[in-house]
Order: C-alpha cells, then structure tokens, then sequence
C-alpha cells in the first residue's frame, strides 16, 4: 500500500490524576523525515521519547506534533511567612519611632509586594509519559489513517498514468518499425542508411522506457515507503521520452510522444506526494 506525506491525526484524552493531554501532528511533503514539535514548558526532556514514536510510524515527510497538557491541580496561594513577618517588624518599628497609633490591617498586609503569590504543583514527565505516549500513538493511527486513504487515490491515479504511457509505447513501436522500413527503402547507401539510423533510431529508447514502465508497477504493486524509488524511475522515464522527441523522424510519433511526456510530467508531479 502506498501512503501519501500528507495528513493530519489528533486525540484528546483526560488522563487519571494528571489532567487533559491532547496531541496533534500534521504532516507535509519533504524529501526527508523532519520533526518539529511543540511541547509546553517544562517538558522538553520528552522530546526524544516523542520522536521515537514518530520515527517508528513514519519513514518520510515533514511532521509537526503539538503537545498540550493541561493539569487537573488548581492554583494554590502561596504565604511568603518570612517577608510577612520582615514587614511587620518594619511596621512596628516605625509605630515606635514616630509615636504612630493606627494598626496595620490585612487589607494593606495582602497587597505588600511578594507576601502573597500563586503557585502550581508540576506534574511529574515520569507520571506523563505512559498516558502521553499512549495519546500520541493514537493521534498517529490518525495520521497513518489518513495518509492511507490519500496514498490509494495516488496509486489509482498513477497506475492509470503508467498504464495510458504503455499504450502509447505501443503504438509509437508499431508505427516506429513501419516508418524505419519505409525511410530506410528509399535511402541508395550504406552511408546514408548509418547516418538515418544513428540520428533516428529509438529502439533503445523505448527498450528502456518499457523497462522503466514495468519496474514502475512493480513498485506500486509493491507499495511500502518508495516515494524516493518511484521519483528516480520517473526521472529516468522523462529522460528516455526526451530523446525520443528529439530523434523522431515522423510527425505522428513525435505527437504520440509528446502524449507521453504529458503522462510522465503528470507521474513526475505526483510521485513527489508519496512517502
């Protein structure tokens, strides 16, 4: 089966004692496998262990994986006691200094700078890791689902590409013998038939570009990761079909190969979306 480099996957999960975990990858062509991810503060050490899970799902594309993790632990008010207890003591001192009677109220204690801040209890990434890991994986099921389905429309596409440039083939091959039979018949010497066919003659050619048109299938028959296999028999089809176009001596091979650079071009064009 063939898969496409494109898609997208997520999964959102509330997670006993730890809180909402979602992950969310998208991923896009690339000659390579890239990964760039997106983690919250705190959690970068879990960088590593996300790309492994990545790497064993996907062999090629440039993937981009979201993290978010939202505790279930509400902010907690924190009492600074030693600053408080600083404070009060300034307070006090300035009351006996200057002789000062009123009292110092809670109002006025609350909003003295550093005596009240909020603070949150980390999670643990030891605690993180089995849920997270459990969601990212899901989120690639996505993912893998999604490229899937892309990849087989790709492969129905290409197979009738490789399939209409074989009936070309054909047809430039038939007509190609008649024409050298009718070429070389009215040619008087040795010489000029040499010079006709060294200059004309595509045999060769369409040897290899049946070669090509053939391993092509094979391949997708195959299906798997050979995105970069399939690019590099097109390359080498769309060599074939250019020397073909410019060795042709009759005007209706020359039309039936520029059919069949269409189909290559068309090929070339979309092999570039396979993993």
């Amino acid at each position: 089966m063939l898969n496409s480099m494109t898609g997208f996957g997520a999964k959102e999960k509330d997670v006993q004692l730890i809180g909402k975990i979602s992950a969310e990858l998208r991923s896009a062509n690339h000659k390579f496998l890239d990964i760039v991810l997106h983690l919250p503060e705190g959690f970068l050490s879990l960088e590593d262990g996300i790309k492994k899970e990545i790497e064993a799902r996907v062999k090629r594309g440039r993937i981009v994986c979201a993290i978010n993790i939202n505790g279930k632990d509400a902010q907690k008010v924190f009492i600074n006691q030693g600053l408080l207890k600083n404070y009060m003591s300034a307070m006090k001192a300035i009351k006996s200094r200057y002789n000062m009677r009123s009292e110092v109220s809670l109002d006025i204690l609350a909003h003295l700078p550093g005596v009240l801040s909020l603070s949150e209890e980390k999670i643990s990434k030891e605690r993180v890791w089995p849920g997270l890991k459990l969601i990212v994986n899901q989120a690639l099921d996505g993912l893998a689902k999604a490229r899937e389905k892309e990849g087989r429309a790709l492969a129905v596409f290409l197979k009738r590409r490789a399939q209409l440039l074989d009936k070309s083939l054909g047809t430039v091959k038939a007509r190609f013998n008649s024409v050298v039979d009718k070429k070389m018949a009215g040619l008087k010497s040795d010489e000029e038939r040499t010079s006709f066919l060294k200059n004309s003659d595509i045999s060769e050619e369409m040897e290899r570009l049946a070669f090509h048109i053939k391993n092509f299938k094979n391949k997708l028959v195959k299906g798997g990761a050979v995105g970069k296999e399939l690019d590099f028999i097109a390359q080498e089809m769309q060599r074939e079909t250019n020397t073909m176009a410019a060795k042709s001596c009759d005007a209706l091979i020359s039309g039936k190969v520029v059919e069949m650079k269409s189909q290559v071009e068309k090929i070339r064009e979309q092999v570039q979306n396979i993993e």
